[in-house]
């Protein structure tokens, strides 16, 4: 049967069933995926049609029919302009599961694994969280403004106080666009590449309360700079650096390559994981303290060292895990391809007085190689990738030294899942995944898995009396995927892992245990809506499992 072709501008009422990687609302108009921002899963709706593409629909709420018992008053007046926080209208309980199903659904169906909802750790607060500020700088009615780029565009739109940020980061942003406007310095159009001012780059060690402030020009010299200078150090507390980023070049990209410091030093401090680290303007650091101080821990447990293994921290940035790791392993090598982040670590080592560790500047491809080529065997390896993910010839090189263990940690669920398959196909299983909240109101979550290796040498015989077993009922079984498979042909729906356990725990069938349960007294489960039993129960009855 031929699918309806939608209509921009129709409406229909329909549910919101999930979320999309996003952060939207999905729903289903004439067999349509339909993607909704600021909708919440199970409320009822009158959704119009906005946009509708070759295999895609996008859409707005037009009423609310049947609100969500989690949806809250929005706590930011810009957040539907801005962009920059999509969870700003639900309790922070709904984020959190959301983010738990997008890591589950990436896991399975782009991972190849069949597993329960994972468990998620949120974050204990849920504003003022961030250490990391980039405000591009703007002229709107002839003055010059910062705040964030409105979403898919370059339009900058004005936050007078953004509830993710410390103050005192909107305090220094205050600062510099008025010594801008005083002073009539220039602000950059990238359009016609001219103009002096770009960015305002703000960093804070959460610990220590220093702070960074790091003016990105098109230019090697600021105009009346000391009066920049003198009012950061009047207004902003805990000043320690002004550095200016000189960044010529018509890129998207934030920070140039070349920097010189105004005033103070050319780095701050902060403590992490009882570690003290430095950091320069280019160097990785993750912004939230106290997330990823947990993330980390769980991190090196799962690493399971016991004083005599070599690890390799492969993207190492300014070796924040490669110094946690290096408490528990014989020796700890990290690699990074940003040369200050390699300085910086070097010297992160050598003042924490961390003896059993090495640094390498280098590509983590072409690292990853080089130390399989020369028959390097680590025990571990640990990887935190950007959000691409790993690379084709890192996960070869990986398989080639072969590990007993790979930890991975990932700021990219769907690029994770597919590192998992590819590691899966290379003889790893999925042992271990867990959900970290590192940036509360915002779509973006990180994870961390453990794959072990298959020991194939391992052999282990069993005995079979071939007439106890059932092969009626064996071959009558059919798999979750197949379950799911059922329902979406049927229904037009889609069903989760989680939802056919629930269902069939309820009717009384077996069940496997879920082997990576929540660490949290009061994680909350959502159960299975009536519509998905009732349509779950259908095809265990299809595949004759009733």
């Amino acid at each position: 049967m031929e699918q309806t072709r939608l209509k921009t501008g129709q409406i229909a009422e329909t549910v919101i069933t999930g979320y999309s990687a996003e952060g939207m609302g999905v729903c289903r108009i004439d067999g349509w995926a339909v993607f909704v921002p600021n909708a919440i899963r199970g409320e009822r709706c009158r959704v119009q049609v906005t946009h509708v593409s070759a295999n895609s629909a996008h859409g707005k709420i037009e009423e609310i029919l049947e609100r969500s018992p989690h949806r809250i008053p929005r706590g930011c007046p810009v957040a539907k302009l801005c962009g920059g926080c999509q969870y700003h209208h639900m309790d922070y309980a709904e984020e959190c599961n959301a983010k738990a199903q997008k890591v589950t659904d990436a896991l399975n169906r782009l991972g190849g694994q069949d597993l329960p909802l994972v468990p998620i750790t949120g974050g204990d607060g849920i504003t003022a969280y961030r250490n990391k500020a980039q405000y591009p700088v703007a002229i709107k009615n002839e003055k010059p403004v910062a705040g964030f780029y409105k979403n898919r565009t370059h339009e900058v739109i004005q936050v007078q106080r953004c509830a993710i940020l410390p103050e005192v980061f909107d305090r220094v942003r205050d600062v510099v666009i008025r010594w801008a406007e005083e002073d009539r310095i220039s602000v950059y159009d990238e359009h016609t590449g001219k103009g002096l001012l770009r960015h305002i780059y703000v960093r804070r060690g959460a610990v220590s309360g220093q702070v960074m402030v790091c003016i990105v020009a098109n230019g090697r010299e600021l105009p009346r700079e000391n009066r920049l200078i003198h009012a950061l150090q009047r207004e902003i507390l805990g000043l320690a650096s002004v550095i200016l980023s000189v960044n010529t070049k018509n890129t998207n990209v934030v920070l140039g390559s070349e920097f010189r410091t105004l005033w103070g030093r050319d780095y701050i401090e902060d403590q992490l994981c009882g570690f003290t680290f430095r950091l320069s303007p280019r160097s990785f650091y993750q912004v939230n303290h106290d997330q990823a101080q947990r993330l980390y821990e769980t991190a090196v447990a799962l690493a399971d060292l016991h004083g005599t293994e070599t690890v390799l921290d492969l993207y190492c940035g300014t070796g924040t895990i490669t110094l946690a790791l290096s408490r528990k392993a014989g020796k700890a090598v990290g690699v990074e391809v940003i040369p200050e982040a390699v300085e910086d670590a070097k010297q992160n080592a050598a003042r924490n007085e961390v003896e059993n560790v090495e640094f390498f500047c280098a590509d983590a491809g072409e690292a990853a190689k080089r130390f399989a080529d020369a028959g390097t065997a680590p025990d571990v390896i640990l990887v935190d990738p950007p959000r691409k993910g790993l690379a084709p010839e890192v996960i070869e090189a990986m398989a080639q030294m072969a590990p007993q263990r790979i930890v991975y940690v990932s700021c990219d669920p769907a690029t994770l899942g597919r590192d998992v398959k590819r590691l899966s196909d290379r003889g790893y299983t999925l042992t271990h995944a867990e959900a970290f909240d590192l940036f509360p109101r915002t779509c973006h979550v990180e994870t961390v898995c453990l794959l072990s290796k298959l020991r194939t040498e391992q052999k282990v015989e069993i005995d079979l009396d071939l007439s106890e077993l059932d092969l009626t009922s064996a071959e009558s079984a059919a798999t979750y995927q197949e379950i799911k498979d059922y329902v979406q042909e049927k229904f037009g729906f889609q069903v989760t892992s989680l939802q056919i356990a629930q269902t069939k725990r309820s009717l009384g069938l077996p069940v496997g245990v879920n082997y990576n349960p929540s660490k949290k007294e009061a994680h909350h489960i959502p159960q299975c809506p009536p519509e998905k039993t009732a349509a779950i129960r259908e095809a265990l009855e299809h595949f004759q499992m009733l």
